[in-house]
């Protein structure tokens, strides 16, 4: 063999040795990315879950991501307190409540106002927040109850009743008279709902649910399925059992029950926290368990929750069939006691 030849030969294994190489660094970083890939996928379906106390129950947030904003949410929910509670004596509702007429509301008690207006309207007045004093009455408030209430003492209250007497303009509340203060509790866990699922939407999470107190908020899918909650019987024995499993499609639910919640008087009478804006009384209806769900706010359906329940069954189904954007699950008793369930 000549030089020339062997000089060809020793250069033509090199060539091949720097192909081999680099199809080996090729695959190595192929397989980098795809491992990055993967990883990335993996990290994307981890579910991040927070819990903790709010609004006098508990709070159940879930969402597909791996960053923990657990200091941002309890930010906003104090930012809720102290414009919404009336549990914090120096919050804005409070304060107007006791007749400040200095305060200048926050975006969150503006939106809340407008919703309950909106609402307040459509229910023709079984939904409003300004029974603040009846509930407290009652016993179901924040402030000083009122023993076996008499016909006239709910009459003398039924005059501070009525979201069409107070408005809000530049930020500040006006009421036809110092008797009318509001109480926002009845869809203040639902708008919670609503405010960290809107901030969880602006971190890009698409896949959440956020529960307060039973009330949710659910959007995009966990780990490709629907999302799911339960509806309980309305069980007045203290015992827990389940009644119907519904998916949620990008929809808010809530449920309003008198069952639990309620007090019985010296005179044996069933005191519920429901009360009825039309009446003032705070008795039962027919209906002993609404669930409300629809494509939007938890706020709008924890309030037509409260409304139906104070309705009835037969004003319920009528409201209903103008409303064909809400879902309910009604729970009631027949003639013979024996429980019946009411679905659209």
């Amino acid at each position: 063999m000549s030089r020339e030849s062997i000089i060809f030969v020793r250069k033509s294994n090199i060539m091949k040795q720097k192909y081999f190489l680099l199809a080996v660094i090729l695959v190595v970083l192929n397989f980098g990315a795809c491992n990055k890939k993967v990883e990335k996928k993996v990290k994307k379906e981890e579910i991040t879950k927070l819990e903790g106390a709010i609004f006098g129950t508990t709070y159940h947030i879930k969402y597909l991501d791996t960053i923990n904003y657990q200091k941002s949410i309890d930010s906003l929910f104090n930012l809720m307190n102290n414009s919404l509670s009336t549990y914090i004596p120096t919050s804005d509702i409070s304060r107007i409540n006791r007749g400040d007429t200095t305060v200048v509301v926050d975006d969150l008690f503006v939106e809340v106002f407008d919703k309950a207006k909106k609402i307040y309207n459509e229910t023709d007045g079984y939904f409003d927040p300004t029974i603040g004093r009846l509930i407290d009455a009652y016993g179901f408030g924040s402030g000083k109850e009122k023993k076996n209430l008499s016909q006239e003492e709910i009459k003398e209250l039924m005059a501070g009743v009525g979201f069409n007497k107070v408005s809000l303009k530049g930020r500040k509340v006006y009421r036809e008279n110092d008797n009318i203060e509001f109480n926002v509790n009845a869809f203040a866990k639902g708008y919670g709902i609503d405010v960290v699922g809107r901030f969880l939407e602006t971190k890009g999470i698409q896949d959440y649910l956020v529960e307060i107190g039973g009330e949710i908020r659910a959007r995009g899918k966990k780990k490709d399925k629907a999302w799911k909650v339960a509806i309980e019987k309305p069980n007045v024995d203290g015992t827990r059992s389940l009644q119907k499993v519904i998916e949620l499609n990008n929809e808010s639910m809530a449920t309003s029950g008198n069952y639990r919640k309620y007090k019985v008087n010296e005179k044996g009478e069933k005191i519920v926290h429901t009360v009825n804006a039309k009446t003032g009384l705070a008795s039962e209806s027919n209906l002993l368990s609404v669930s409300v769900r629809m494509k939007g706010d938890c706020a709008d359906v924890d309030a037509y929750a409260t409304a139906f329940l104070a309705m009835g069954l037969e004003e319920t189904k009528k409201f209903l069939q103008s409303h064909p954007e809400l879902k309910v699950v009604l729970l009631y008793n027949d003639a013979e006691n024996k429980l019946q369930e009411f679905v659209n």
